[in-house]
């Protein structure tokens, strides 16, 4: 094994032109952790970085993997391991390294600003109008209800859970999670709760049956709407709980809450204060809102907002993260008021690790659901270490937020 030297990377095994610049730039610029580089040739490289930060082995089977990220950045090196350009047996702890070190490492992040700019423009179509966001969440939530049931745990809940003991169970972690929210909003018995992105009612299973409030959940997928509607009929709560296929911005009418569970990263910047807006006219004066929302660093913020990454290309067409401080002013506006808020991110991570687990023990089932092949298995592992690694490096975090209109 060597350590990655400017005279080491000239010299080493007659690798292309376009892939030595790439590795000149990683040892130039690698701060955090450890990087153990596999070459198709066999060599092993070390960028070993002067911070600490994650260990990872990076198995290169294809130099042209370094074409894609020279031209597309960090968006062309998900595509390269969606090809199986590249490997990893620890992907969420290389993901994570990179992740700390993206500042000194922007320039391949960026990739070539022509294809960051088709790229920008190409997600600034996906607007969630009322027929941009049946769209988007058709690319996603419509894959199949036995797809996410065959890897969900028995709750049907695809948000993070809140671990609030060593060893304790994804599902109890889910049903934690619903508990906190509703104690953060104050539900109580007998009160109407608007739930904005239902998913497939496990919140509002929860609140009818635990907390014996009334609730009217809302989503514009299909898929999750019939699931949700059979599932509180078969739970006995077809009085306490209804299930509506409409756009939070046709939603009529006054509640004592109002919930919602990571949907708002689906609704898009220009429609922030449509969404509180909302929020604000349907709450009764004292109501209270109870969000919960993942949100990115607020030094972040701007670039992110300037940019288009994996995530918004490939899993969530339309999406945006906020920064807290970005929500702020926005909600002000609305007239409302931000009261509490608690973070969980590492509970996001830990709940991503063990969907992930889930996910490839569930592989051989969802292979034979048909349409999901060896790209969509790559594309879905990415996207769950992705995530993981956001958390685990604080970059991105998850709140649950209390909000109240006077």
């Amino acid at each position: 094994m060597t350590s990655v030297t400017a005279e080491r990377i000239e010299t080493a095994a007659r690798t292309p032109r376009g892939f030595t610049l790439l590795l000149r730039l990683l040892a130039a610029n690698w701060t955090f952790g450890r990087l153990t580089v596999l070459l198709p040739n066999g060599e092993t490289h070390l960028l070993d970085g002067p911070q600490p930060g994650p260990a990872a082995i990076f198995d290169i089977k294809d130099y042209r993997f370094a074409r894609r990220v020279l031209a597309s950045g960090d968006i062309g090196f998900a595509e390269a391991y969606m090809a199986g350009e590249w490997e990893s047996p620890q992907l969420a702890a290389l993901l994570e390294s990179f992740a700390h070190n993206y500042e000194h490492i922007r320039r391949l992040a960026d990739g070539n600003p022509l294809m960051r700019a088709i790229n920008w423009l190409s997600h600034r179509m996906n607007r969630n109008s009322r027929s941009g966001s049946k769209k988007n969440i058709h690319a996603h939530y419509d894959l199949g209800n036995a797809f996410y049931a065959s890897w969900l745990d028995s709750t049907m809940t695809y948000s993070s859970a809140r671990f609030t003991r060593a060893g304790m169970a994804l599902d109890a972690a889910q049903r934690e999670k619903y508990a906190s929210l509703a104690r953060l909003m104050d539900l109580r018995s007998g009160q109407s709760v608007l739930e904005i992105g239902c998913g497939w009612g496990g919140f509002a299973e929860f609140a009818a049956r635990e907390v014996g409030a009334r609730v009217t959940g809302i989503t514009i997928s299909q898929e999750q709407y019939d699931f949700a509607r059979q599932r509180i009929f078969n739970a006995g709560l077809a009085e306490k709980a209804d299930i509506q296929l409409i756009d939070y911005r046709d939603v009529q009418g006054r509640f004592d809450r109002v919930a919602s569970i990571e949907m708002f990263e689906a609704v898009g910047i220009e429609y922030w204060p449509a969404y509180f807006g909302k929020i604000h006219d349907v709450l009764e004066p004292g109501g209270r809102a109870g969000l919960q929302i993942i949100t990115i660093e607020d030094a972040l913020f701007g670039g992110y907002n300037k940019r288009t990454d994996f995530i918004q290309k490939y899993i969530f067409p339309g999406g945006m993260l906020p920064s807290e401080e970005s929500l702020k002013p926005v909600i002000d506006r609305a007239g409302l008021e931000w009261r509490t808020v608690e973070r969980f991110g590492q509970d996001y991570a830990d709940t991503l690790k063990l969907w992930d687990e889930r996910f490839q023990a569930a592989w051989g089932d969802i292979r034979r659901m048909g349409g999901f092949d060896e790209r969509f298995r790559r594309l879905w592992r990415f996207y769950l270490a992705y995530c993981e690694a956001g958390f685990r490096s604080a970059r991105t975090d998850v709140i649950q937020l209390a909000l109240t209109r006077a």
